[in-house]
């Protein structure tokens, strides 16, 4: 019997019928594998994957193949995105095993959870046989098949960091050297096909480039920005970023879309924009913020997961032209412009003929004829386009990944009010949108004072949060203190970060990823790696800066110094995998600055307007009332003169305060 049809997980319940008799991750599960005495069959995937779907339609709606899983294992299904715990152990034996991983993968254990062989995607040919040769290893060869468990448990348990070290200027100098050596100089980006795109390496290098004063550094961010922009990773339509590109020039698309990829590169694109003032950052930077609003927003107010790769089990379908669509859409002339522009061709860059969109030619800062007639042909094809069939939403809200778009939309909210010229959002405030999905979070998520990872449709689901969820939560309650001076955010910000220094260290100043009273797993997981999202340990250092500086209290300070101490062997290593850490230690060695400013106008005060446009790395920003309540760094904050007043801080030490825009401008280009 299959046991997934009361399952929130939507990708749980898109298995809920199929022929295996599938169970959600559970001890009953691996209970029913010890009285039966057969292996467990792992398989992980999650809603919008393209390859868990094939594999899905060609094996597991397969009644034959359902048969001879059924027979011989228990099959146990997991929804990655609701528990990366098992994700990241799994995960951590398959590449151990096989070199590379992916999803979906498929995992076969011991009934005691140890993983004895591992893979990824099996054609169905293959899997079958896969099936039958590990059903004749477990009866036949028992003793052998669980030493390999037992080896593989033991290899993963080791960590894979040795040592610690200090945070330097030389050593993130360092990293950046080693980025430069794996950077595209012709196509942005860093490595080759598959393309990702390296949000948290972009934020790395903009905050390097702003402490450093390294032109080299923001180059290869706008380069890579530009790039990325111009490419079918990016929808060139209805705007937000696509997955991946399977090539490596940024072309052709994986068609999902994922809420933390959005997020990352909002922050990415603002910074761009702010910066530089570059046209096609602002734009890009609105467009996504707009997709968020768009298309993931929940009824709720939260953020769902993603939208699908497939559309009716086709890659592309909604997103990809031919020429003589565009003549149908919009006639002979804007079509042969549209082509030009968005580079469709008879031969195609896609499947079938058909052509992934493109921005063959500038559109940010031309003649106000060429922009109107680019607005009026792209709303024409979208118009058309959402009369195509549509790929699925995953409407699942995970905490971290609705944190990182908090902290996302907050900054973008601040960047565009700073700017005060972005006509096409001025109707949707943004900082509410993120108080929303803030106080779904808050009201929700939070349960008994643990923090819970998934909710659907307003109900939250029981998988406990992690420490990536604690860390991109308790940032972005930090961000949405600073853009509405509401004292109850970093206090809620304080209790998870004091939940996550009592339940997740591991005592030698790094940090485990799930808790202590958390359910056990064959080894407890403490990646310090990041990967598509950021780490638990670097997004929990990033959310450390930002409440020690905007709570002054030093403790947590010295917490995430000595967290980013345990990785300092990765980043002089492997920087591509430690993106978003550089990026916390870059604020770390910035200070990071605490802005306070004394205002009765928080929002356009020029003093307010200056900080923002001028902000180092990871500076924290809060303006409003003298002693305004719930906001420590307004304490004793006056008016010198009843004139706004700015108070600049670095590492808890102050500057004199100052009333003039010019005196706060050059205090924070120092």
């Amino acid at each position: 019997m299959n046991r997934l049809g009361d399952a929130t997980s939507p990708y749980l319940l898109q298995h809920a019928d199929n022929p295996v008799h599938w169970w959600p991750w559970c001890d009953e599960a691996f209970e029913e594998a010890k009285r039966r005495d057969v292996p467990v069959m792992i398989s992980v995937g999650y809603a919008s994957c393209h390859w868990c779907h094939v594999m899905a339609h060609e094996s597991f709606e397969d009644v034959v193949v359902g048969d001879l899983v059924n027979e011989h294992f228990v099959a146990i299904k997991v929804d990655r995105e609701e528990r990366p715990d098992v994700d990241a152990v799994y995960m951590s034996a398959t590449q151990a095993m096989t070199g590379q991983g992916g999803w979906p993968m498929t995992v076969f254990a011991a009934p005691d959870g140890k993983p004895f062989l591992c893979g990824t995607y099996y054609p169905k040919a293959q899997f079958t046989r896969l099936l039958e040769a590990v059903t004749e290893a477990w009866r036949d060869q028992r003793t052998q098949v669980l030493e390999q468990g037992d080896a593989v448990v033991e290899a993963i348990a080791r960590n894979p960091l040795d040592g610690g070290g200090e945070i330097t200027k030389e050593l993130l100098d360092h990293a950046v050297e080693r980025l430069r050596a794996d950077y595209d100089s012709v196509r942005g980006g860093f490595g080759g096909a598959p393309k990702f795109p390296p949000h948290m390496l972009m934020l790395f290098l903009l905050r390097h480039h702003q402490r450093a004063k390294d032109a080299d550094a923001l180059e290869m961010v706008r380069h890579t920005g530009e790039a990325m922009a111009r490419g079918g990773i990016y929808d060139q339509l209805a705007g937000g970023f696509h997955r991946y590109a399977v090539d490596a020039t940024w072309t052709v698309p994986h068609f999902e879309k994922m809420l933390y990829d959005n997020a990352l590169l909002l922050r990415v694109y603002n910074e761009i924009w702010r910066l530089t003032a570059d046209p096609m950052a602002q734009r890009v930077a609105t467009e996504t913020a707009m997709f968020l609003v768009n298309d993931l927003q929940t009824a709720e107010g939260g953020f769902a997961s993603a939208l699908d790769a497939d559309t009716e089990g086709v890659e592309g379908t909604t997103y990809s032209w031919t020429p003589a669509q565009l003549v149908e859409v919009l006639g002979e002339d804007d079509a042969a412009f549209a082509a030009d522009l968005f580079g469709v061709t008879g031969a195609g860059t896609f499947e079938h003929g058909t052509s992934v969109l493109v921005l063959k030619r500038d559109i940010d800062d031309v003649a106000p004829e060429v922009q109107q007639r680019w607005e009026r042909v792209r709303g024409l094809m979208m118009a058309a386009r959402r009369e195509r069939p549509q790929p699925m939403r995953d409407d699942k809200v995970v905490a971290a990944w609705n944190g990182l778009a908090i902290t996302a939309l907050c900054e973008f909210w601040r960047n565009y009010t700073e700017v005060g010229d972005v006509a096409d959002v001025e109707n949707v405030d943004f900082r509410s949108i993120a108080v929303e999905a803030g106080e779904l979070l808050l009201t929700r998520h939070v349960v008994d004072g643990r923090l819970r990872r998934v909710s659907r449709d307003g109900v939250v689901g029981q998988p406990a949060g992690v420490l990536e969820d604690y860390g991109c939560v308790a940032e972005a309650f930090c961000a949405l203190h600073q853009v509405t001076g509401d004292g109850r955010w970093l206090e809620a910000a304080g209790r998870l970060l004091d939940t996550a220094g009592e339940r997740f260290r591991d005592g030698q100043g790094g940090f485990h990823d799930t808790a202590d009273d958390a359910e056990q797993l064959v080894i407890r997981p403490a990646d310090p790696t990041d990967n598509a999202t950021p780490s638990g340990l670097s997004s929990l250092v990033n959310a450390l800066l930002s409440y020690a500086a905007l709570s002054g209290e030093p403790r947590w300070h010295e917490m995430a110094e000595r967290a980013l101490s345990t990785v300092v062997p990765l980043l002089a290593r492997h920087p591509r995998f430690a993106g978003y850490a550089a990026a916390g230690a870059e604020a770390l060695l910035s200070g990071p600055y605490e802005i306070a400013i004394a205002t009765t106008d928080p929002d356009t005060d020029p003093l307010v307007l200056t900080a923002i446009e001028h902000a180092p790395p990871g500076a924290v920003i809060v303006a409003g009332h003298p002693d305004a309540p719930g906001v420590p760094l307004l304490a004793g904050r006056t008016m010198v003169g009843d004139q706004p007043t700015a108070y600049v801080c670095r590492g808890f030490v102050c500057d004199r305060p100052v009333t003039t825009t010019v005196e706060l401008a050059t205090i924070l280009a120092r």
